[in-house]
């Protein structure tokens, strides 16, 4: 499985209606840190797409849903478990953190 494209219309049915976590990636075309994390999402989403699915929303084409989260800064990630904010980090990690991180807040 890998990453999944959300928008404000989708947001709702597929992270906060989603039968499984979902950690959302909030990022930009412009953003390098949000680049340079990419990859490492891009992994995570295989390795453990039984367990979480790993969403991305591009700020600039939907700006409701990162206004609604408070999002300040980007690359910011929020992780929803039930419909609910379970962990919020924001900025650029290796991905062994990155994995560390979901893995805790799971």
């Amino acid at each position: 499985m890998s990453t999944v494209n959300v928008t404000d219309s989708s947001f709702s049915d597929s992270v906060l209606n989603s039968d499984k976590p979902v950690l959302v990636d909030f990022w930009a075309e412009w953003c390098g840190p949000c680049k340079a994390i990419a990859p490492a999402l891009e992994e995570m989403a295989q390795s453990m797409g039984d367990r979480v699915t790993v969403a991305k929303i591009n700020i600039d084409e939907n700006p409701q849903t990162p206004q609604q989260y408070g999002v300040r800064g980007i690359p910011t990630l929020i992780l929803f478990k039930d419909g609910q904010v379970a962990a919020t980090k924001m900025g650029a990690m290796p991905k062994a953190q990155l994995q560390q991180w979901v893995d805790e807040a799971l």
